[in-house]
């Protein structure tokens, strides 16, 4: 099977336990960002080396959400001047970028008084997104073709859980009963891809929007443009709707 012209990354906001749940953040997020693979070369990864190179020096840096908000590892050495030159770039970097945004929220509460064997909440909302991701790119006219998804690395044991879990989902299990085309790639955060921190730094905004919706949210104003159109059409139980832009918005962002 050729490969598509579109790669995804994968990243999570949340713990996707349902033994303890944190009341002030009792949902999980799973995000999958949706790349152009020439956009992606060409434009993404460049312009998030030249960031880097520009505030530190070298690229060897990892862009983390949490790291970032908490002003730990090498965002504590940065003075108040760049750490807001580094939250307007990336800002602008991503209202710039070119991709779509497959945000999975599950409401780990709801899910546990639900009366269900207790779930896997991270292959749940897996499953969720690979259905979405399928729609996506059957209506670019790639769903026949190989998709590589990556996620990060997170343990041994869970990492051999979740490729299990994501070749049966793909195997026929799943809402439509179809075969699912991708190909599961595990990456360990050294590897610093360019992806899977844009990844990173879209699963909280979402989160957020969902939890506090009145509440300013800058990031997910920024992203909303690039949410899967067809989101709020999504319907699952436990699973929050998201509203995303109209499709002829998003049509217009894709053919620019």
């Amino acid at each position: 099977m050729k490969n598509s012209d579109y790669i995804v990354f994968v990243d999570e906001s949340g713990d996707h336990s349902l033994d303890s749940i944190n009341q002030r953040y009792p949902i999980f997020v799973l995000s999958f960002c949706v790349f152009q693979k020439e956009t992606y070369i060409r434009e993404i990864s460049p312009a998030l080396g030249m960031l880097k190179l520009s505030l530190f020096g070298h690229d060897t840096i990892v862009f983390h959400e949490h790291e970032i908000r908490k002003k730990e590892g090498a965002f504590n050495k940065l003075s108040k001047e760049q750490r807001e030159e580094l939250l307007q770039t990336l800002n602008i970097q991503i209202t710039q970028a070119n991709f779509t945004l497959i945000p999975i929220v599950v409401d780990k509460a709801t899910l546990k008084k639900s009366g269900m064997d207790t779930p896997n909440v991270y292959h749940l909302a897996m499953q969720y997104g690979l259905e979405l991701l399928h729609q996506y790119l059957n209506e670019l006219e790639q769903h026949n073709l190989k998709t590589h998804v990556i996620f990060e690395a997170r343990g041994k044991a869970e990492d051999l859980a979740l490729e299990v879990e994501f070749r049966r989902v793909c195997d026929y299990q799943n809402f439509g009963q179809r075969l699912l085309p991708f190909e599961i790639v595990i990456a360990d955060k050294k590897t610093n891809s360019c992806g899977l921190q844009f990844a990173d730094l879209t699963a909280r905004p979402v989160g957020l929007s969902v939890l506090r919706p009145d509440q300013p949210n800058r990031a997910f104003e920024i992203l909303r443009g690039k949410l899967y159109h067809k989101l709020n059409h999504f319907d699952r139980q436990f699973v929050f709707p998201i509203k995303a832009k109209s499709p002829e918005v998003v049509l217009e962002a894709q053919r620019r």
